[in-house]
């Protein structure tokens, strides 16, 4: 084995390790939130609320933090990172009002900002045909949140919630010293000196970006947002234990978190348009059969009345909600494929775009969550709200890219000109229309930076 070799896999091993120790603590508040909203009678808004604090803050940094693993390198930013959230975490032990879970779910969230250095810190170490596959391995870092999933109910349990947040501290400890140990840095792999903070923020006038953000606020704020929220689902709805909803919950959150690998290698050999469809067309149609709450209908019959009670037993429920999980597992992986494959230069600053509202979509949808539960008492009406989102994911891809509609201009720093005068279609969408383009001498600038 070369010792390049050595380091790309050392790199990828130690990458994924240690995102998937940040998910772990980022989703913390999925089961020690649960005895804290008893303990302060919260209702499900505030637990929302206190669940998605560290949402927050971890989709916020991620463009900063994406824009300075370009500028400084993946190894020291992310180490700093992990750094930095082990006090918060230890800390959390010792509040006692809700303000101060709040405040210090702020900090401890800077833990899910792992995702946008990572990304970019494993992608410039692969090749493009092997870009896919590598990002795809270390995004399976998100079955941190089945660890927590699957560790923490027990510590509960057996020695109170406050027990979880210092397992966690030295857990965070012991793996900025091992992640430190086995990391390299490659300067190449850093933009040049001259590029500044405002020309790696040009790439927000790209129109494609933000198609990206909408796919992943679904695959991957989604997947956030029942990881925190399925496992009370299951004690509200079922009437589980902790740790019994808790494992029933990781159903979804585990495979989801490891098969983004396989969505990676899938997306490496069929393409993130293709990839990326077919993950909206099946979540949509999971998403709305989940939707609808269990309920009873009366029929009026020659004999008197007849009850049906209808809805989605426990066993069809978790099988729906795992086609969801798996569907939004490669989704999180084509996704990033469109990313490494039309931004090879600057994947850091656009990880750090999309993954922010990505991760705004983890905040937002619990808060979501909480306030349809209290106006409309139907734990389903969560579902409602992710099926309305995937539709709209679903027109927005269908006119732009299925259909190759000629309405956005591609503009960048250099190729101007040649977008303004020829309207093109979509980089990513079908390989029909990319051959169109081809044919016609179109190609629109890939946003990077000049060397």
């Amino acid at each position: 084995m070369t010792t390049f070799r050595r380091k790309q896999l050392s790199v990828l091993t130690m990458n994924t390790t240690a995102f998937t120790f940040c998910f772990a603590v980022w989703v913390m508040f999925s089961i020690i939130g649960i005895p804290i909203k008893t303990g302060l009678q919260l209702t499900d808004t505030q637990f929302g609320l206190l669940a998605a604090m560290p949402i927050l803050t971890g989709s916020l940094i991620r463009l900063p933090l994406g824009m300075w693993t370009d500028k400084y390198g993946g190894r020291i930013v992310f180490a700093l990172l992990m750094l930095s959230t082990i006090v918060p975490i230890w800390l959390i032990s010792m509040a006692t009002r809700y303000w101060q879970f709040l405040l210090l779910g702020l900090f401890v969230g800077v833990a899910g900002g792992a995702f946008s250095v990572g990304i970019a810190y494993t992608g410039r170490w692969f090749s493009k045909e092997r870009k896919g596959f590598a990002m795809g391995i270390f995004g399976a870092g998100n079955a941190g949140a089945a660890v927590t999933k699957f560790v923490a109910p027990s510590l509960v349990v057996a020695y109170g919630w406050q027990a979880v947040p210092k397992v966690y501290a030295v857990a965070m400890a012991v793996m900025v010293i091992l992640f430190w140990l086995f990391t390299y840095s490659e300067p190449h792999h850093r933009v040049g000196e001259h590029v500044t903070f405002r020309d790696q923020l040009a790439a927000l006038r790209d129109v494609r970006v933000w198609k990206y953000c909408q796919y992943y606020s679904i695959v991957f704020g989604g997947y956030v947002a029942l990881s925190l929220w399925m496992t009370k689902y299951y004690i509200s709805e079922y009437g589980f234990g902790i740790r019994t909803a808790a494992l029933i919950a990781a159903i979804f959150v585990l495979p989801s978190g490891m098969i983004r690998a396989l969505g990676g290698w899938v997306s490496d050999k069929l393409g993130a348009h293709t990839v990326t469809w077919w993950v909206m067309w099946t979540s949509c149609l999971a998403l709305f059969l989940l939707s609808y709450p269990r309920h009873r209908v009366i029929i009026q019959t020659v004999r008197g009345e007849l009850t049906l009670n209808l809805g989605l037993n426990v066993w069809v429920f978790t099988s729906l909600l795992f086609i969801v999980g798996i569907a939004w597992g490669f989704g999180k992986a084509s996704v990033f494929k469109y990313i490494g494959d039309e931004y090879p230069h600057n994947i850091g600053v656009i990880s750090g775009i999309v993954g922010l509202i990505g991760g705004l979509g983890g905040f937002l949808f619990p808060i979501l969550f909480g306030m349809l539960v209290d106006f409309t008492g139907i734990n389903s009406s969560i579902f409602m709200l992710l099926f309305a989102v995937t539709c709209w994911s679903l027109i927005w891809m269908y006119t732009t890219e299925v259909r190759g509609v000629k309405t956005l201009r591609l503009i960048a720093s250099t190729g101007k000109e040649a977008a303004e005068a020829t309207e093109v279609k979509e980089v990513g969408g079908d390989d029909a229309g990319r051959a169109e383009n081809a044919a016609a001498g179109v190609r629109p600038p890939p946003l990077h930076y000049p060397s």
